[in-house]
């Protein structure tokens, strides 16, 4: 059954920080919500593309070469393979597009590494 997503519930569902949660999917791909803090860890997705719209706040998305700001209600999409940072000074709320199984972590698996992200 189709429904509308309260985004604003499903932020309020949670308080982890770095830790994605699937709230649906569009074809093979899982829509997640986060929220960041502070630096995660450099990586890069061999097989996926990343989409990341920030709901909430300002991130920057630092790249080896240069960083690029993404504010609220604006979106940023890292092509497969390209080694990213994301940044947060601030906690902020973003939505991500992914294939369905991309480890948020990707070629860098660690303590940050959600195998198997809770539902919502």
């Amino acid at each position: 059954m189709t429904v509308a997503i309260n985004l604003a519930s499903k932020f309020a569902s949670f308080e982890a920080q770095w830790t994605p949660k699937i709230i649906g999917e569009v074809n093979d791909c899982d829509v997640k919500v986060a929220k960041l803090n502070g630096a995660f860890v450099w990586h890069h997705h061999d097989e996926a593309d990343e989409l990341f719209l920030v709901v909430r706040g300002r991130m920057t998305m630092r790249f080896r070469d240069r960083s690029v700001e993404v504010g609220e209600g604006e979106l940023i999409i890292v092509p497969r393979g390209v080694e990213h940072l994301p940044v947060a000074e601030d906690e902020v709320h973003v939505l991500l597009f992914e294939p369905k199984g991309t480890l948020n972590t990707g070629s860098a698996r660690g303590e940050r590494t959600v195998e198997d992200p809770e539902r919502l």
